[in-house]
């Protein structure tokens, strides 16, 4: 859902991603706000087999994809996936082929944007509680 057409300086962006089983079944959720949290757009879908971590970085590259829409300036990625923040805050090591392909793939997107900042959030976040149920929706196939 857009509701707004023009470009902003700054814009928020919660990602979840999981899977049923891991590896299992995988799904997205993807929620953008502006700056005062006003929803931006939402996105979530279904993405096949997968691991929950492959599913956390899909996200995150989807929602990229998403803010792309409304900035070109700043954006924060705020995610519960300790694992992907730490990686793309190069705080952690990566050691897995396929996730190292994502990782890439996020830091050339990240190359559209002036700022990206990546932020680890509690499950609590109600943002991230939407993104969480706009996931949920995708497995139920709404």
């Amino acid at each position: 859902m857009k509701i707004q057409n023009s470009y902003v300086d700054y814009v928020k962006c919660y990602t979840d991603g999981g899977c049923r089983g891991n590896p299992g079944p995988g799904a997205i959720g993807v929620l953008v706000c502006d700056a005062s949290n006003n929803q931006l757009d939402t996105y979530s879908e279904c993405i096949g087999h997968t691991t929950n971590n492959r599913a956390e970085y899909a996200a995150v590259i989807k929602g990229l994809n998403c803010c792309a829409k409304f900035t070109r300036r700043r954006v924060t990625i705020l995610c519960d996936s300790q694992l992907v923040i730490n990686h793309m805050n190069s705080v952690w090591r990566l050691k897995d082929e396929t996730l190292r392909n994502m990782f890439l793939e996020l830091k050339r997107l990240g190359q559209m944007f002036d700022e990206v900042i990546y932020t680890q959030v509690s499950r609590e976040n109600p943002f991230l509680k939407k993104a969480d149920r706009l996931l949920n929706e995708a497995f139920e196939g709404r």
